[in-house]
């Protein structure tokens, strides 16, 4: 599905950026922006469409003389967007065609999903990832990249070692520059090669909003299915290699109990340290534009409680 046709979701700051002017998102700074921060005396130079006459209207009838307030607003910023993804072997199953959650092509159509929203967002956009063992990095700044970094997941492969989204974070953060406060970090894995706690503090303290996407099969991996006392071809993501395994009906139920339980405890640690991460456990574009929409709208809710 092209960019265009994406449903776009809105990126909702945890805090007020700081950053480059003309975006859509309010910052700490004064200036040209649509949310109002606040009302003073009209000084000359100020703009006639900044007057609030209804302020000023009250005022000098108070005074007896003519007074004019004119409203502040919070300047518009332009946020940046940054993904990282996780592109071990294990990533890179299924194909399209298979029954089972296509991993490489929930990347690709997440990735449409975030470069969409980014780009409606006035966003610059950037892109890390490992695939081929060796960190390869999309800065800001071009007006190609977000196409460039889309084109990159649908032809980059999997051949990242295992703790490269661990390796992904320590590299970002030796790129401030690049990423200042309130960049939003998006994290594709399926986690299922931890990310140390220490890991995501960091990157949280260096002011970037961290969004993990938990990306993982709903049958295989956040559950697993009765296959008890059937032969089930398993295959090594590394290799190939395949091997037949027969499951006893306990070994089933005790895979899907540690199954469940580990998706549980990572959706609760990463509350804990104060991200929002977002579930996937599809490929199909609309779905995931929903997703995101709805992450956005609990996000947003969130704050407005804050």
């Amino acid at each position: 599905m092209p960019a265009r046709e994406r449903q776009t979701f809105p990126l909702v700051p945890r805090r007020r950026p700081v950053g480059l002017p003309f975006g859509d998102l309010p910052s700490r700074r004064r200036g040209h922006g649509s949310d109002i921060i606040g009302t003073r005396p009209y000084e000359i130079g100020d703009a006639v469409s900044t007057i609030d006459w209804f302020a000023s209207a009250r005022l000098s009838a108070a005074t007896g003389r003519d007074e004019f307030i004119v409203r502040d607003h919070a300047a518009d910023e332009a946020p940046r967007v940054a993904l990282v993804t996780d592109r071990r072997p294990a990533m890179g199953i299924y194909a399209p065609t298979l029954p089972w959650l296509s991993k490489p092509r929930t990347i690709v159509e997440t990735t449409a999903s975030i470069v969409a929203s980014a780009v409606a967002a006035r966003a610059d956009v950037a892109s890390l990832d490992y695939a081929d063992a060796d960190p390869y990095w999309l800065p800001p700044g071009r007006r190609d990249v977000p196409w460039l970094v889309a084109e990159r997941q649908s032809a980059a492969g999997f051949g990242a070692p295992e703790d490269n989204v661990t390796q992904a974070l320590a590299y970002l953060g030796r790129l401030r520059r690049d990423l200042p406060t309130g960049s939003f970090l998006f994290v594709l894995s399926d986690f299922l090669v931890p990310v140390a706690p220490d890991v995501w503090l960091d990157a949280i303290g260096h002011g970037w909003d961290v969004v993990p996407v938990v990306i993982q099969d709903p049958t295989w991996e956040q559950s697993f299915p009765d296959v008890a006392g059937v032969v089930v071809p398993l295959a090594d993501p590394a290799d190939g290699n395949v091997r037949l395994v027969r499951l006893f009906r306990h070994e089933v139920e005790d895979r899907r109990a540690a199954n469940e339980a580990r998706l549980r405890g990572l959706l609760e640690e990463l509350t804990s340290l104060g991200v929002e991460p977002v579930l996937l456990g599809t490929s199909d574009p609309h779905e995931i534009d929903r997703t995101f929409v709805e992450w956005a709208e609990a996000r947003r809710q969130t704050r407005w409680l804050r």
